[in-house]
């Protein structure tokens, strides 16, 4: 997340009403994202254990966009201290299966495979 914009985030991640005054219980509301991302953020935050409770849920199939409940124990850091944490734990996973990646790529260890043939002939025309 080094380098990145502010106005390019603005707008992405919003607090649902409901929070507490010191924010050790938040809901966010992230667009354009949906169970991947909810579910990546709640294993990290998971992983907290400053977390006291964390969910997330899909408002509507036709939203594209998550809520992600994030409470925390008493005395601890704010629940949006704690959702950075876990969004730069993320960035920091994301960038090590990439230098991966890469590095088995320009290292040759990658087998191509043919695609793989239908067991059907294909049909090149519908009859109507």
């Amino acid at each position: 997340m080094e380098g990145l914009d502010a106005s390019a985030v603005r707008g992405k991640i919003t607090l649902l009403p409901g929070s507490d005054e010191e924010l050790t219980s938040v809901t966010f509301c992230i667009m354009d994202e949906d169970h991947t991302m909810g579910n990546a953020l709640r294993y990290m935050l998971m992983k907290d254990p400053r977390v006291e409770f964390c969910g997330y849920t899909l408002p509507h199939p036709s939203e594209n966009k998550v809520h992600l409940r994030v409470q925390m124990l008493e005395h601890t850091v704010s629940a949006v201290d704690a959702f950075r944490d876990a969004l730069a734990q993320l960035d920091q996973v994301f960038s090590t299966i990439e230098d991966r990646y890469r590095e088995s790529l320009s290292a040759g260890h990658v087998n191509k495979e043919p695609a793989p043939q239908p067991s059907v002939p294909l049909r090149t025309q519908f009859s109507a």
